[in-house]
């Protein structure tokens, strides 16, 4: 499996790094970062960065595209380049995904009109203006079009789409390997009090 992850300026850093790893780790599996063009891309804090191998161009029918979110999103989706590419890799994919904000750039590349989508709960329900069908759940599944919730959430979607494609044995390896085993210190149902100062964390959104 051949896993595509583009890269934009601004991309928030565990969309993208989260799915890579445990996409990576399973064998078999190869993930490319790509850009408009080869080089450095930067994460929305400005310190991280990573290092798009391929342009579109080089990578024109991946098995798989995860595009991530983050507080460069809205330029994401008005970059034509890189909603073309998702217009024409969408046609041949196993599966076309995203986390977080990064449902939006698959809006915007015309990828879920019609669909049942997620992401980030501070924004989700804006996907309705663009089509889709907002769902608040963690991981959505509508024909091969998967979207992530949340930052975090990327892990779950990975493992779910490499017990799919490679079975549980793999998929669970993986989450061993990785040791996903996740028991925040915080129950997520009492912080609702938090949003505002939640969001200002993250740039206020996109």
């Amino acid at each position: 499996m051949h896993v595509a992850m583009p890269l934009y300026e601004k991309f928030t850093a565990l969309d993208v790094v989260g799915p890579y790893t445990a996409l990576a780790f399973a064998p078999g599996w190869k993930v490319t970062f790509v850009a408009g063009q080869r080089g450095p891309v930067t994460d929305d804090q400005g310190t991280l960065t990573l290092m798009a191998t391929a342009s579109y161009e080089e990578v024109p029918e991946p098995d798989l595209i995860v595009v991530p979110g983050g507080p460069g999103t809205v330029p994401a989706m008005n970059d034509k380049a890189l909603t073309d590419w998702i217009a024409r890799t969408h046609r041949h994919t196993r599966w076309t995904t995203s986390v977080c904000s990064g449902a939006f750039v698959l809006a915007a590349a015309g990828v879920l009109g019609g669909r049942r989508a997620t992401s980030h709960w501070g924004w989700v329900e804006h996907l309705k203006g663009l089509g889709a069908e907002p769902v608040n759940e963690r991981v959505v599944f509508d024909g091969k079009v998967v979207t992530a919730a949340g930052v975090s959430s990327g892990i779950d979607m990975a493992l779910a789409l490499l017990a799919m494609e490679s079975g549980d044995r793999t998929a669970q390896a993986v989450q061993l390997a990785i040791e996903y085993d996740p028991k925040p210190p915080f129950d997520m149902t009492t912080l609702g009090g938090l949003k505002e100062e939640a969001l200002k964390l993250i740039d206020g959104g996109f």
